[in-house]
């Protein structure tokens, strides 16, 4: 229990790190008051361009990555190597902890993005087959719709089906993309509301780093 509470807790710590606002506090601004308000990609995107949106993407992602790849197999000194903890276990619960690390970030007073960016390095990391088809699914929904957030969602459900179809009997990861699925949702809620009123913000273009608002 000891292995499991040591790298859960640096795993959220690790998710509380978003590459928009350590970059914002570099050029004295905060993202977070600014356009749609959300410390995601996207609206480091419209506020301030490509190359920070890009590098606020790679952070977030990384982090995912990390946080699966590398901590769960680390000996942490003190803490050490449980044998009776299952491997796979601990991996989905630091996944599940850098992404709610990343929405309630400890160190920007729990106001941080919605978790997408960090969902996808953490899947990238668990099964890299698991990818493909939420961002085929992100891409379509986005050429289709222009909605980001509804392509965002949509994925979350591409990811659902894809874990049925491709480990069918794994049910830990079963679990972990139902959760992570919600917990996105969860995220999205504001933007469900705009969505249904008609005021959510839509992308003109496909290309999203070229693209403008509605």
């Amino acid at each position: 229990m000891l292995e499991l509470g040591a790298k859960m807790l640096i795993a959220y710590l690790l998710g509380a790190l978003l590459g928009s606002l350590i970059l914002g506090r570099l050029r004295g601004i905060d993202i977070r008051s600014m356009g749609s308000g959300n410390a995601g990609a996207t609206n480091a995107l419209r506020t301030q361009g490509k190359l920070f949106a890009i590098l606020v993407l790679l952070i977030d992602i990384a982090k995912g990555v990390i946080a699966v790849r590398w901590l769960p197999a680390a000996a942490l000194p003190g803490v050490g190597i449980d044998p009776e903890l299952p491997r796979e276990w601990l991996t989905l619960a630091c996944g599940l902890a850098v992404i709610v690390g990343h929405v309630y970030p400890v160190w920007f007073s729990f106001r941080g993005g919605k978790g997408a960016a960090t969902v996808v390095g953490v899947i990238a990391a668990l099964d890299l087959r698991l990818l493909v088809p939420m961002l085929l699914c992100w891409f379509v929904v986005l050429l289709l719709t222009g909605y980001v957030s509804l392509a965002t969602m949509l994925a979350g459900a591409a990811l659902v089906a894809a874990v049925h179809v491709l480990e069918p009997n794994n049910l830990p990861l079963l679990i972990f993309c139902w959760l992570v699925t919600a917990f996105v949702i969860y995220t999205h809620r504001s933007n469900i509301g705009r969505l249904r009123s008609g005021t959510e913000n839509r992308v003109r273009r496909l290309w999203l780093f070229r693209s403008r608002t509605a």
